[in-house]
């Protein structure tokens, strides 16, 4: 199949559930994190994902903060000794930020090829090795026809 004949399918239908991107069908992930190499069914290369730290950073934004803010109040309200804190806190971390780190990096793969994001490029007019030539041809030879 070509690529004009995949149907266009959303980051959150296939990113989420681990899903190619393009197809829908493939696996994501060759392991719990690691991304495959390429679709096995339509053979979508995965080198243009870059996820980088996203995935770790919304989840010490919104899920982690609020459960270490759990482990502080138990600590505050009732000065609980540590084997409290191993058998509460502990697992609260570990449930709440782990999980929801392969469903958000699928999520940011799939949102970057759905809308083709890649590394940002100056144009030729905007290096910086070009900008005294642009200024010098926008300031012309300083004299007014």
């Amino acid at each position: 199949m070509s690529a004009r004949e995949w149907s266009r399918l959303t980051p959150f239908e296939t990113g989420v559930r681990g899903r190619c991107p393009r197809c829908g069908q493939g696996h994501l992930f060759n392991g719990f994190l690691a991304l495959a190499p390429r679709c096995e069914v339509c053979e979508l290369d995965y080198s243009f994902a870059d996820p980088a730290d996203g995935p770790a950073f919304f989840v010490i934004c919104f899920v982690c903060i609020p459960a270490v803010l759990f482990g502080l109040w138990l600590e505050v309200a009732f000065q609980a000794p540590y084997w409290v804190h191993l058998f509460t806190t502990l697992p609260v971390l570990l449930i709440t930020c782990i999980p929801p780190l392969r469903p958000l990096k699928g999520w940011l793969v799939a949102s970057q090829y759905y809308y083709k994001a890649e590394e940002g490029r100056l144009s030729p007019a905007e290096r910086p090795e070009a900008a005294p030539q642009a200024v010098a041809e926008a300031v012309g030879d300083g004299t007014r026809g």
